[in-house]
């Protein structure tokens, strides 16, 4: 009896060990993460985020002390103020010498008109003609004087509104905002603390748009394809599944040693190729969690 009852076992678990797994493949939901490092250099104010933190793209996180930009660009400004007061007015730099000639043209009208009287000479009339040309020569000097002085006075200016478009920017780069939606995973620095440019900050995840990173063997690979619609499922609760739509967006070209936390539809196989599965969450779904796919 004792011994039918052991070859009933051995039957048994060798029945168990035939039966294939209802998955052709198994592995392990990532999401697609952005470490967030400082464009700025000083103080770190205002830094309120916490791991787990769920925020939005461009949402206002903190920012890194700004107070030095602020003086350099008010200081800019005066500059630019004191810069651009010196500007010259064509008009009233050149208003007397136009006056001159004007008073001289009229008195050229007034001795021709004395000369075809007799009453004049022509030498008189040829002076005032010399007197209006070398006023024209002075005019065209101090015109192209002012306009050189306003030019110098606008490139000033120019390079100034550059500058205060740097320390804009910069400016801008001193608030820390996130990327993406997503969830904080890791929280690098505090308030209070130096920050430099390129010094990691934080890392949020993007937790809507998962990715189930699964392990199929060589025989499976020939059966699929990128873009390839899946059914992927996750644990809901001790013993539900959830079913999602999944699309495979990357094959591996190269193979590697199965995971010993992953199980393919063949356990025997020691050689498999990585896939990775796009899944949209539902908020169920989380970083770390096992999952499976059929195809």
């Amino acid at each position: 009896m004792r011994y039918s009852i052991l070859a009933m076992a051995v039957l048994l678990m060798a029945s168990c060990q035939e039966e294939k797994s209802p998955w052709d493949a198994s592995g392990v939901f990532e999401t697609t993460d952005v470490i967030v490092s400082a464009k700025s250099i000083g103080e770190i104010k205002d830094f309120n985020l916490e791991e787990g933190m769920t925020v939005t793209a461009g949402q206002r996180l903190g920012y890194i002390d700004t107070l030095q930009l602020h003086l350099k660009k008010g200081q800019l400004n005066a500059s630019q103020n004191a810069t651009v007061s010196r500007k010259l007015s064509e008009d009233t730099q050149v208003a007397a010498i136009k006056q001159q000639i004007a008073n001289l043209k009229s008195e050229r009208q007034r001795f021709e008109e004395l000369v075809k009287e007799n009453a004049g000479t022509q030498k008189t009339v040829d002076d005032i003609d010399y007197q209006i040309k070398v006023l024209e020569q002075q005019l065209a000097a101090a015109t192209e004087q002012v306009s050189t002085a306003n030019q110098s006075i606008g490139g000033q200016s120019a390079s100034m509104n550059a500058q205060r478009a740097q320390l804009n920017d910069q400016i801008v780069n001193s608030i820390i905002t996130s990327p993406i939606d997503g969830t904080i995973l890791t929280k690098y620095a505090q308030a209070g603390e130096y920050a430099a440019p390129g010094r990691a900050l934080f890392k949020v995840g993007d937790v809507k748009h998962m990715k189930l990173r699964a392990y199929v063997t060589a025989d499976q690979l020939t059966q699929l394809k990128l873009g390839q619609q899946v059914k992927v499922y996750a644990d809901q609760g001790t013993a539900d599944r959830k079913e999602y739509a999944g699309e495979i967006i990357w094959i591996s070209d190269k193979a590697e040693f199965t995971p010993k936390t992953i199980q393919t539809r063949d356990e025997r196989a020691n050689l498999v190729y990585a896939i990775k599965i796009a899944v949209e969450n539902d908020g169920l779904i989380k970083r770390g969690m096992y999952g499976d796919v059929k195809f």
